[in-house]
Formats: structure tokens, sequence, C-alpha cells
């Protein structure tokens, strides 16, 4: 049986450690925030409007000496040359979101070259409808039909978020989570609206491959722990 993940996700406005709620920066967290030995993986996505990306990289370095999970970064990712920025400064995957939907062939551009397994396709959806642009513009794509689109391009991986839950610290949109996970054949992570321990708990059972936290608890070992603790208690096998 494989383990399901516990993955942190982290924004960065530029270059600061930020919480979203419904993906705008809402509050400010400082570096002794995070301390992810025991976590299975990192998310580090950039939301800057307009971009700063010099600033991201010396905002997530810190973190990344000390981290040694996988690593997915993403935010803003147009072309090529921004991936291999982003691999270039310690990605093991990256995430694309906004550049796919204004370009899909990128996906499957990333995953000619660095495999199918670097590339995450990250959903950003509100209601029945995907959102681009950090949530800002409408789409005409459901969540369902663009993970499918997605995956048909190339994408290893989807990462679905809901605005609407972002920050709000209710759970999951398990519905909408659901409906993506069964869709597909590649692995889901479910994003937006952990607010306990047992939220990652009906992740999982709600078809999530890797269940996703942001603002739940202090990333601490201890946290952690518990959270993982509490997954396994509950019958869900999870990484020690």
């Amino acid at each position: 049986m494989l383990c399901k993940r516990l993955v942190i996700v982290l924004t960065f406005n530029d270059g600061v450690l930020t919480r979203t709620k419904k993906f705008s920066p809402d509050y400010i967290y400082t570096k002794n925030f995070v301390d992810v030995l025991d976590v299975d993986e990192m998310v580090f996505l950039d939301v800057t409007r307009g971009g700063n990306r010099e600033a991201f990289f010396r905002g997530i370095g810190a973190i990344m000496d000390n981290c040694f999970a996988p690593t997915t970064l993403g935010g803003g990712i147009r072309t090529l040359d921004d991936v291999k920025e982003f691999f270039d400064n310690g990605a093991d995957k990256v995430t694309v979101n906004t550049g796919a939907l204004l370009r899909p062939d990128l996906i499957g551009d990333i995953a000619v070259k660095y495999g199918s397994q670097a590339v995450v396709l990250s959903i950003d959806a509100r209601g029945d409808r995907v959102y681009s642009h950090c949530g800002q513009e409408r789409t005409d794509w459901s969540p369902v039909e663009w993970a499918n689109r997605g995956v048909s391009l190339g994408a290893g991986e989807i990462l679905i978020n809901s605005l609407d839950r972002d920050g709000s610290l209710q759970g999951y949109d398990l519905e909408m989570n659901q409906a993506v996970a069964e869709a597909v054949s590649v692995p889901v992570m479910f994003l937006g609206g952990a607010g306990n321990w047992q939220h990652l708990v009906d992740g999982v059972n709600a078809g999530a491959d890797a269940v996703c936290t942001q603002v739940i608890h202090h990333f601490t070992g201890n946290s952690i722990t518990a959270a993982k603790r509490y997954m396994a208690d509950k019958g869900i096998h999870v990484r020690s």
C-alpha cells in the first residue's frame, strides 16, 4: 500500500513568507514558523503580483537549506526558461497554473524536457470553474475537464485548490476535490481549508494521494508528528 503524503504549502509575496486567505496575502510569518524535518514534501509558491523572482529565491533559501524533502516550486511560469530557473534553484518538480491555461502546450513542453513526474498542474477553482491569475480571472474550464486535459498533455500530478476554502480552516472542498481525484489517473493533492487533523483524514478518505496544509499550526517537528500520528490512528498509511 502506498503511503499518503503530508505536504506543506508555503506562499511568498515579494519574498516574504505570507499566509493567504481567499488567495490574497493575509498574514506575514517569520522564518521561525517552519521546521520541516518530518514533512513528506514542500511546495513553495510565489504569489507576487508582477513578479520579483530573485526575492522569492532569497525568501525560500533559508528554508530549503534545512529541508531534505522533495520540493516543488511554482509561480509565474510561462516558458521553459522559467522552468529551468526553478530547477536551477533547487526544485525537484515545478507547478504550473496560469501559464498552462494561457498556453496548454507548456505542460507537454515541460514533460518532454524533464519528464511527466516533474510537472504538477495546479488548479485554482471556485464553484464549477477554474480561475487563473491568482484566482482573479474566471475561465471556461471546469476543474475535472481541466485536470483531464492537463493529464493528457503530460502532467504527472494535480494540485487542486479551493479558492473559497483557502485560509478558512473549514476543511477541504471534498465534493470538488473528490471529483477531480476520481477523474484522473495521476496522484492528486488536496489544498485549501484544512483546519484540523481530521480534515486531513477526510481528504484522504475522499481520494487524496496527498493532503496539504498551510495555516493549521506552526510547522514544527512536533506538529508534523502529531498530524501523522492522528492519521495513522485513523487507519491511514503514512510515512513515519
